[in-house]
């Protein structure tokens, strides 16, 4: 088992990571690729606990599209999240001996466990993967925020946000402006203040408020949230 400049972390997945280059639904390659990229994170004893999206299989802007009102196509996107972790939670499972947990903020008992952050926080103790659906349970927050508040919660060291094309924070948008610059760490205020595209801003103000170190990496590019796990510079790191 080798060190790691992290004990614990929270990984944040977007939908569209299942979804692979179909950007829709669930593709078996992305999925396995995930649950490789997962399990080679906690194999050198990490804890590891995981939010994703719910893109792949309905997106918030289909709300204008469709006539939906948003707090109900927000409820629609919380249970897309759902389904994605129980995905998540049966690849792992069929790759490996450890055991993994769903937890949801909205009751599913028959699916999964409620979020409760006691026994969340037991679970990571034990060596579980603890998948946390539903966001938080209300609509008009993303799942970014949920990542956040979940990674706060369960005391969590870091965020490691999974990209996909891009890797790490620029000042504009790289494959738009070849004068783009990449930071290699970079404040929230900054982040912020430059209205950096990077995450939802409340999410962003929340880790501000509690001190939470955020990765921003290429999800695409095998083996990196490895390399970061033992202090190699890569991506942008956000902190004060």
């Amino acid at each position: 088992m080798s060190k790691t400049i992290y004990n614990r972390i929270l990984i944040k997945l977007s939908g569209a990571a299942l979804a692979g280059k179909e950007n829709l639904g669930l593709d078996p390659t992305a999925v396995d690729y995930i649950v490789k990229e997962i399990l080679a994170v906690r194999d050198l004893g990490v804890q590891v606990g995981i939010v994703v999206g719910g893109g792949n299989i309905f997106r918030g802007n289909l709300s204008d599209i469709w006539g939906i009102v948003k707090a109900e196509a927000d409820m629609i996107g919380i249970a897309a999240t759902v389904i994605n972790c129980m995905v998540l939670e049966t690849a792992l499972k069929s790759r490996s001996n450890y055991e993994v947990r769903v937890m949801t903020s909205v009751h599913m008992p028959a699916v999964a466990e409620p979020y409760i952050r006691l026994k969340a926080l037991k679970h990571l103790d034990t060596g579980r993967i603890v998948i946390y659906g539903g966001g938080i349970g209300q609509p008009f927050l993303t799942t970014d925020y949920a990542a956040i508040q979940r990674a706060i919660e369960t005391n969590c060291e870091a965020v490691f946000v999974a990209k996909h094309g891009v890797n790490g924070v620029y000042s504009a948008d790289p494959n738009l402006d070849e004068n783009a610059q990449k930071f290699d760490k970079i404040s929230y205020n900054e982040v912020i203040a430059k209205n950096l595209k990077v995450m939802d801003p409340a999410a962003i103000i929340l880790a501000q408020e509690y001190a939470m170190k955020l990765n921003i990496f290429n999800f695409s590019e095998a083996e990196t949230m490895v390399k970061l796990l033992k202090g190699e510079k890569i991506g942008t790191t956000i902190y004060e």
